[in-house]
């Protein structure tokens, strides 16, 4: 089976003081980032690119695809799978490498903790973080190494 998605977003940049671009410190990294019929994300560079600490930048929205799309492959699985999940949340890590040519992410480090209903089933609730990480869009789409580091635990 093959099907194409498409998704289509408006990134808008309202950090104009006055001038543009006129000095590299003479603007602000701020954009907006629309997508139709969804809430605005206000986001900016990094910090270290001097931009707004408060915003979201990119760097920090690839890590959370990374973990968001994991994670919902991994719930989709479970259900399949008869494994109840109640609770689950991810402290994923990024590494950037910043070089004269520009910089690229040298990995990403998923650590899902999750919790689900059955101890008998721990052991399934683990292995199915790899086939999650196997079906994740944004994990196939990256050229850097994507990693996890599962917990699971019954209550």
């Amino acid at each position: 089976m093959h099907k194409e998605h498409h998704y289509n977003a408006r990134v808008t940049w309202t950090g104009n003081r006055g001038e543009g671009t006129a000095n590299y410190k003479g603007y602000d990294r701020n954009h907006r980032i629309s997508i139709e019929h969804k809430p605005d994300i206000e986001g900016s560079s990094d910090t270290a690119f001097l931009g707004d600490a408060t915003r979201h930048n990119p760097e920090d929205m690839l890590l959370s695809s990374l973990s968001a799309c994991h994670m919902l492959w991994y719930l989709h699985l479970c259900a399949d799978n008869g494994i109840v999940v109640t609770d689950y949340h991810d402290d994923a890590t990024g590494t950037m490498l910043q070089t004269d040519q520009g910089g690229h992410f040298t990995e990403v480090v998923l650590h899902p903790q999750v919790t689900i209903t059955d101890s008998n089933k721990i052991s399934l609730a683990n292995e199915l973080h790899e086939e999650a990480h196997k079906h994740c869009f944004i994990a196939n789409s990256c050229n850097f190494p994507v990693t996890h580091d599962p917990v699971c635990i019954a209550k």
